[in-house]
Parts: structure tokens; sequence; C-alpha cells
């Protein structure tokens, strides 16, 4: 199991996050992603695979005035 945004996920243990992303629907341009407290470069997002115990964090960078 792990942990995204505080929400625990039974079914994205051994995924990569690019798959993580698909299925929760996250837009990849505008977020940035902590995996254990270590930030993860989007060219990473391919190779990186998620493991049971891991604690993701995903942030969205909102625009506004």
């Amino acid at each position: 199991m792990v942990t995204i945004n505080g929400e625990n996920r039974a079914d994205y243990n051994e995924i990569t996050i690019t798959e993580m992303l698909d299925r929760e629907g996250f837009d990849r341009n505008r977020i940035a992603i902590e995996i254990n407290g270590v930030i993860i470069r989007k060219k990473q997002y391919n190779e990186t695979y998620l493991h049971d115990g891991d604690r993701i964090e995903v942030v969205s960078f909102v625009g506004g005035g």
C-alpha cells in the first residue's frame, strides 16, 4: 500500500509515477512530486516505481492574480 496526498492506495505498488498520475488524473505539466521526502524530476517519472510503504505528495501549481 502507498499513500498519495494522505490517502492510502492498495493497488499502486510496483507501478511507475507516470502510471500513478494517469490513474489519478493529474496534469503532469503543472505538478511536482515528492516520494518519502525526495523531489522527483519529471524526466524520472517513467523509470521511478512506487513501492509498499511509500508516501507520495503531489503538489499542483495554480495560476492566478
